[in-house]
This record gives structure tokens, C-alpha cells and sequence, in this order.
């Protein structure tokens, strides 16, 4: 029977006994070490976008099919899923006999089964969930999600009989040159049922070109014995698009993309170009927040309600709270808090957070500290494992001096505190409430409360080293020049280049 398409609406959330993927092949075509399904794109491998969409399905069993790569692959899912079930398929015999080899790994298995690849990066939840509930109203026992395309140059053809039900699914290579003429085609994800299933994998030859058996022969034998069968046609031709090479990979990362910023545009988020902004999909970003040019948004990053991003920054699973702002910078697991600044040209390393209206400025550097409210790092600085109070000010080019060589050590800056710029502050030391340090200076013990902390040489002046060791140079030429004009000021002599004896 032919199925309509899947609604742009939420479906219902129907249930299958196991969802099998079937990620052992080779993936040649990737020219890369990594296997296939663990190439990333949006925030997750293949592999993890494929077993995200499946997972509202609730199966009670998941069972990954690996071969090539398979350690790395294993290592993966110990990640992602550690209650999948991964299944070696130690030859490649073709999709019929890998699924074969999942469903004996769970031989008391019954009831639905869905079946995808692992390469499928932009099959949705809501397709096959839509796929899972037709068949179960069409009481099917096998049913294929399809897709119809402009181009369906490499893909299994869908071939129907008079009445518009499926009959068989033909790859291109055994394809004659009218079933090469269709343009539906299989998405490779199919619904059965686990007994049937079995039995017609059982059966399945060899007989095509590849000498493979294939999963698609599946659905002929099925019709021919009168068993009821179905397919359903994807909404969107995206959903079913698999990645065999590094530009499908990267046609797959910009449609991705391109659907997690439309939806984030439709929800309230202000993306002033969609071109340039990069948002994975484990992130979120709440409504009035703007992202500006060049954004990258990855891991667990989330931003809130009317905070701005951008342009040129990269946040790696940093939490940027309302009212915040990141301007040309790079931010790794950092704590961003409510209406605080960053940048431009920040550098926030893991560990760093910083309370409400506090700032990071240009060219700053910061790792495993915390910036009390109101309190400011603005220029030229490094800040490493440290707690700064609230409202302290933290003068240009001071470096917070945490490692001996050895090991790290913390330094406390109290509320309210000056330090002066190019201060060294030398690990471990406090300075406390209200102190200030003198601009220049190196702190290596800890500063009182309200105190003013002067640890640097007293000034000298050599008169004359310019003109005696470095003569004939443009610098002692100036420095004659001036000394001249002091002598002998316009208008005459001052007081002040009197000698003693003329005074």
C-alpha cells in the first residue's frame, strides 16, 4: 500500500522493540582514518545524530552493527549510548547480512524493528516516528521510508506496481534503464517485523552485482507471498540523505546547520548572518539573544535572553547568562554571568566564570578563576587560578604569576581592590579588601586590608650615558639637541640652567 507523507507536525511518539544501526562499513570514499559514522558534524558523529533521532522511539534494545574501525566505534558508543549493544560483523557481506547478524544477537527479540544506517545525519524524530505509526495503522510487516529527488544518480530505485504499492527495491547497479527513470528512492531505514524479518533475511541470495546480500531484497520475496507491505515517503528528501565522502559531509553540515538556525530565527534569536554562524545542535540559545557574524556555538553552549555574541567568536561549552556580551573572542567552558563582558580578543579557558557586570577586556587571558561582581580585568592581563572580590580593578599587563614549575598555585584579590598595572602578583598571595599595589610592582607576599603595596626599585638616572655610550647615534643626536635648548631657552638663560655660582 502507498502511505502519505509525513506531516510537518510533531507526531505521535509511537514505540518499536529495537533499533538496529548498521555502522560496519568501511567507508572507503572518507579517505580517513576515523570510521565513517564517527566523522562529526553539528555537535555529534554520524553515529550520535542517527541513535539521537531514534532514541525518542524508546526501544527497549539498541543494537549497533560494527566492523571496520570497530575498537573506535565501540569506544564511541561507551560514550554516547552504554546501553547500546555493539555486534561485529567481521566480514562485509552486505546490508541483509548485517542485519541478519544484529538479530541474532537478540534471538528472543519480537515485535517491531527499526532499521537504519549509520551514516544519516539528518534523520529527524519526527520522520520516523511518523514512519513507525503508519505502520503500525497499516498493520504492515515491513515497510521502507522513501524519498523522491532530482537527482537519484547511486540510490536504490522504488519500484511500484499499477496501484502505487511497493513492490521491490532495485539498486542502480542492477537497475534496468526504466527503473533508472525513478525518481523515488530508498532512505535505507526500514520498520518489520522481527519474525518476518528473520525469515526473509534467511532466504536472501547473492544474486547482483556486488555478490552482496541485500537488505533491500527483503521486500520483494515479502510481496510476492502476499504479506502485507508498505512504504512512506520522507517530507523533506534531506531527512534521508547518508555521507560517503568528505563533500557530502560538508553538504550534510551546512543543511544541518541551516535547520538549527532556522529553527532558532522562528523561535526569537536575532542571527544577523546565517551564512557565517555556526550552531551545533547540543546547544541552545533562549529568544532576544543576538548572534553576530562569524559565531561558532559548539558542545553544551547555551546563551540567554538578550545576550550578544559575535561577531568572530568561538563558545565551547561555556554558559553565557542574560544581558552578557562576547565580542571577538574564544571562550572554552566558561561561566559567563548576568550583563558581565568579555573582549574584545578574550581568551576565557575552562574553569573560568565570572559573576554579574564583571569584564574581561581586550587581550586577556583567563583560566580557573573567578571575577567577582563588578569587578574588571580590561587590558593586556593574564588572570590563572584566582578569586577576585567584588568591584576590584585589575590595572593593564598585570599577570597573575600561578606556576613555579612544579605546581599551581592561587592567588585571592579582595572586594574593592587596585592593582596596579604591570603588577606581578607571585602565587600564593592575598591582597586584601580595599589594598592597592603600586603600578610596577612584584607582590610576593600577601598585602593587608586597605594597604598600599610599593615593591619595586627606586628610580636612577645615569646623566649623560646616551651621549657617552651610544654617540653618533640619532638618539644621542637628540639628546645633545636637548640638552642645548635647555641651556640656552629662547630669549635667554632660565634660572634653572643657572650654575651654582651664577645663582
Amino acid at each position: 500500500m502507498t502511505l502519505q507523507e509525513p506531516s510537518a507536525a510533531t507526531p505521535p511518539s509511537p514505540s518499536v522493540a529495537a533499533v538496529v544501526v548498521l555502522a560496519a562499513g568501511q567507508g572507503t570514499r572518507m579517505r580517513s582514518a576515523t570510521p565513517k559514522v564517527l566523522h562529526t558534524l553539528g555537535g555529534r558523529s554520524l553515529l550520535g545524530h542517527v541513535l539521537a533521532a531514534a532514541e525518542p522511539l524508546g526501544a527497549g534494545t539498541t543494537v549497533v552493527v560494527v566492523g571496520s574501525g570497530r575498537d573506535q566505534v565501540e569506544a564511541h558508543l561507551g560514550q554516547i549510548a552504554p546501553s547500546a549493544l555493539p555486534v561485529v560483523q567481521e566480514e562485509q557481506l552486505g546490508s541483509g547480512h548485517a542485519a541478519a547478524v544484529a538479530l541474532a544477537a537478540v534471538p528472543d527479540l519480537e515485535g517491531a524493528v527499526l532499521v537504519l544506517n549509520g551514516d544519516s545525519p539528518l534523520l529527524t524524530s519526527a520522520t520516523l516516528g511518523t514512519l513507525v505509526a503508519a505502520h503500525d495503522a497499516a498493520g504492515s510487516v515491513f515497510t521502507v521510508l522513501t524519498a523522491e529527488v532530482d537527482d537519484p544518480t547511486g540510490l536504490g530505485r522504488i519500484v511500484r506496481d499499477e496501484r502505487g504499492a511497493p513492490r521491490a527495491i532495485v539498486e542502480e547497479r542492477d537497475a534496468t534503464a526504466e527503473q533508472r527513470a525513478i525518481r523515488e528512492v530508498n532512505a535505507g531505514v526500514y520498520v518489520a517485523n522481527a519474525g518476518t524479518l528473520r525469515r526473509v533475511l534467511a532466504g536472501l541470495g547473492t544474486g547482483n552485482a556486488q555478490g552482496e546480500q541485500y537488505l533491500t531484497d527483503a521486500l520483494a520475496p515479502l510481496v510476492e507471498g502476499g504479506a502485507p507491505t508498505a512504504a512512506v515517503r520522507a517530507g523533506d528528501p534531506d531527512d534521508v540523505l547518508g555521507c560517503n565522502d568528505r563533500v557530502e559531509l560538508a553538504e550534510r553540515r551546512r543543511t544541518l546547520n541551516d535547520r538549527v538556525l532556522t529553527d532558532l530565527m522562528r523561535s526569537g534569536v536575532t542571527v544577523v548572518d546565517p551564512l557565517t554562524t555556526w550552531v551545533d545542535v547540543t546547544c541552545s540559545v533562549a529568544p532576544d539573544a543576538v548572534l553576530e557574524p562569524g559565531t561558532q556555538l559548539r558542545g553544551t553552549t547555551s546563551v540567554g535572553t538578550g545576550a550578544v555574541v559575535g561577531p568572530d567568536s568561538t563558545l565551547v561549552d561555556c554558559q553565557v547568562a542574560e544581558g552578557a556580551s562576547v565580542v571577538r573572542s574564544h571562550c572554552l567552558g566558561a561561566v559567563i554571568g548576568p550583563e558581565a563582558a568579555v573582549g574584545p580578543f578574550g581568551y576565557l579557558r575552562p574553569g573560568t566564570r565570572l559573576d554579574r557586570d564583571a569584564k574581561v577586556g581586550a587581550f586577556v587571558e583567563t583560566k580557573n578563576v573567578e571575577v567577582g561582581e563588578g569587578s574588571k580585568v580590561p587590558h593586556l592581563s593574564y588572570v590563572g587560578d584566582a578569586t577576585i572580590g567584588r568591584g576590584s580593578n585589575i590595572g593593564a599587563a598585570t599577570v597573575f604569576v600561578n606556576y613555579d614549575g612544579v605546581a599551581k598555585h592561587r592567588t585571592t584579590v579582595g572586594d574593592h581592590v587596585r592593582v596596579g598595572s604591570d603588577t606581578m602578583l607571585v602565587a600564593p598571595v592575598t591582597v586584601g579588601d580595599g589594598a592597592y599595589t603600586a603600578a610596577g610592582s612584584v607582590i610576593t607576599s600577601d598585602v593587608p586590608p586597605g594597604a598600599m603595596a610599593v615593591a619595586r626599585a627606586p628610580q636612577r638616572n645615569v646623566a649623560g650615558w646616551v651621549r657617552r655610550r651610544r654617540s653618533g647615534t640619532a638618539a644621542a643626536d637628540a639628546a645633545e639637541a636637548a640638552e642645548k635648548r635647555a641651556e640656552v631657552p629662547p630669549g635667554g638663560r632660565s634660572d634653572a640652567a643657572l650654575t651654582d655660582t651664577e645663582q
